[in-house]
């Protein structure tokens, strides 16, 4: 099929996959797509990382952005800030094949009480690698819905228990902190994180499923990539 022969619908695919494959088509910018394919960062994390002036980098971001490569969400910490996330279905294929080694994976929120115990419980399904959950300021129990929506989708949290981070996480663990609050008040560390909005504060079904849904894909990028380490 030529060019000139094309339907609309054709021509704009076409079009879109050629914004995303120019977008891929500069180091740094490729940079920002595989530290964004395991977890959200803020702009200034990006660019200290990478080590990109103020200027360079709100320009990559700008063309990210602009192929739908990334996106941004602003925090429901610190609400001047906001955290650059990747768009799964539009780089589907893209991830990295093998991230890091870890002995054990602990999934940090605030209250332990919904994300991180979904988390937790998701993980066990897809990795062999020993998994925890924690709180850096735990509830008294595992939120009901949380426990409902796991229950739908097969898993069960009935029997869970909130936790501590200093009761948890020791120095080997891979963290990944799953909610904005957790990941800055834990200031700065060796970790993962994932922007993920609380549905607590919605407090509605529908919250908790998106959580979930958000969640579980996040699990299924992150769980090929940890490898127990080489005795």
């Amino acid at each position: 099929m030529s060019i000139e022969s094309m339907d609309t619908d054709s021509m704009r695919t076409l079009d879109a996959r050629a914004r995303i494959h120019a977008a891929l088509g500069d180091p740094s910018r490729l940079s920002i797509v595989d530290r964004l394919a395991l977890g959200d960062a803020s702009p200034g994390e990006i660019g200290q990382l990478l080590g990109l002036p103020t200027n360079l980098l709100a320009h990559h971001l700008k063309i990210l952005q602009e192929a739908g490569v990334v996106e941004r969400q602003r925090s429901e910490g610190d609400r001047r800030r906001t955290y650059l996330r990747l768009v799964p279905r539009t780089l589907a294929e893209l991830l990295p094949s093998a991230f890091r080694q870890a002995p054990r994976v602990v999934f940090v929120c605030t209250h332990n009480s919904a994300r991180s115990q979904l988390a937790a419980a998701l993980w066990v399904q897809k990795s062999a690698v020993p998994v925890a959950s924690a709180g850096t300021q735990p509830a008294e129990r595992v939120h009901p819905r949380a426990v409902g929506v796991a229950r739908d989708h097969g898993l069960a949290l009935d029997e869970a228990h909130t936790a501590h981070v200093d009761a948890v996480v020791r120095p080997d663990d891979l963290i990944v902190a799953v909610c904005d609050s957790a990941h800055e008040d834990l200031g700065s560390g060796d970790r993962l994180h994932w922007s993920i909005p609380d549905p607590v504060r919605d407090g509605t079904d529908e919250a908790f499923e998106r959580a979930f849904a958000d969640i579980a894909d996040r699990i299924d990028r992150l769980a090929p990539a940890i490898h127990l380490p080489k005795e």
